[in-house]
């Protein structure tokens, strides 16, 4: 594969918002491929981002996302009340042969060098036990003390919590209706977490095996495939997937009063964010909403012991972010995403 850049390539991108750095790692023998992008942090204090596993359809794909994610990280970051720096790493999936501990490897010895500036753990595409394979060559990971899924999980439901006066007016999910699209690990966790709160639960994923599973272990959820999940007419619809699943098509489709999930990059502009708005439907932003996880491998990262008290208590600060900012959103009668953003960019002013 090759890479073709001009010396403006990464301005000329729409993703580009003033990122402090982007570095290209790179290797032959393991074929590993793959940017890292700084968007805030990284020289004085720690950048943390995930490191995800993918097969791009090229370099460029690949760098947008690694812009886009890391700005995300910056946000998250800010809102969960976190002094550090926001930055992604994207590998791309070599064609052919090759050796993923290899790469693995290699590319762990690379953020080894960046001497404690990028901090990362896993998402998509990278296991817990992939994880551990690339502790052995660096230090500057985390992610295998507390579990960042199950953290995750938790602040989306302290999300749901907070927003079910606005919804229903009342203060609990008890009783109410869900969408689950993505039953993945936080996906999961979630639906573990309200299943028994829960009158009646929609899931889907993409995976048959993973749908299997769970319906034997919840056996009273509904299981709808993927073009209809997002559909039903619900109380709270609840992405865990991929990206850009709120977007002019969708947004029209959607019969939920509320959408709250899990799933990074939830809106394919902030133009959807506002239409939901327009359109009564309740969005609170994915990046307020599942930092736990951030939340979680923080706390690693500054504690030598776990402690689930400690923990606990900072996961439930998202709920209480999510009502700050519905609460700005109702009387100014702003979209919640403008708030947050209005909110993350006031803090993010004085990082570099």
């Amino acid at each position: 594969m090759k890479y073709k850049q001009k010396n403006n390539f990464f301005e000329s991108l729409s993703e580009f918002d003033n990122h402090n750095s982007v570095v290209f790692v790179y290797d032959e023998k393991t074929k590993l491929r793959g940017y890292i992008a700084f968007h805030k942090g990284g020289f004085y204090i720690p950048s943390f981002g995930a490191t995800r596993f993918l097969n791009y359809r090229n370099g460029t794909d690949a760098v947008r996302d690694a812009l886009r994610l890391s700005k995300l990280m910056s946000y998250k970051n800010a809102l969960a009340g976190l002094s550090y720096g926001g930055a992604k790493a994207v590998l791309i999936e070599p064609k052919g042969k090759y050796s993923k501990n290899a790469l693995l490897k290699e590319y762990a010895r690379h953020i080894e060098k960046l001497g404690g500036s990028f901090i990362t753990g896993t998402d998509v595409g990278i296991t817990l036990k992939e994880l551990k394979l690339m502790m052995t060559k660096t230090k500057n990971m985390v992610g295998v003390v507390n579990n960042p899924e199950k953290a995750t999980a938790l602040g989306v439901v302290y999300s749901m919590e907070a927003a079910a006066k606005n919804i229903k007016n009342k203060k609990s999910i008890v009783g109410m209706s869900f969408a689950i699209q993505g039953v993945g690990k936080v996906g999961k966790e979630i639906l573990s977490i309200i299943y028994k709160r829960a009158s009646k639960i929609y899931i889907s994923d993409i995976n048959t095996k993973t749908l299997r599973k769970v319906k034997k272990q919840f056996p009273r959820v509904a299981v709808l495939s993927p073009e209809k999940i997002h559909k039903q007419n619900v109380d709270i619809f609840c992405p865990c997937a991929l990206s850009n699943v709120l977007n002019s098509e969708s947004i029209n489709q959607i019969r939920a009063k509320a959408v709250i999930g899990s799933a990074n990059n939830q809106l394919k502009s902030i133009e959807i964010g506002e239409t939901l708005h327009r359109l009564g439907i309740l969005y609170c932003p994915d990046y307020v909403v599942n930092a736990g996880g951030l939340i979680a491998v923080a706390d690693e990262y500054e504690h030598k012991k776990p402690n689930k008290a400690r923990l606990n208590k900072k996961l439930q600060g998202i709920g209480k972010r999510v009502e700050k900012i519905l609460s700005l959103s109702k009387t100014s009668k702003k979209p919640p995403v403008i708030i947050a953003d209005e909110m993350a960019n006031r803090i993010l002013k004085n990082f570099r």
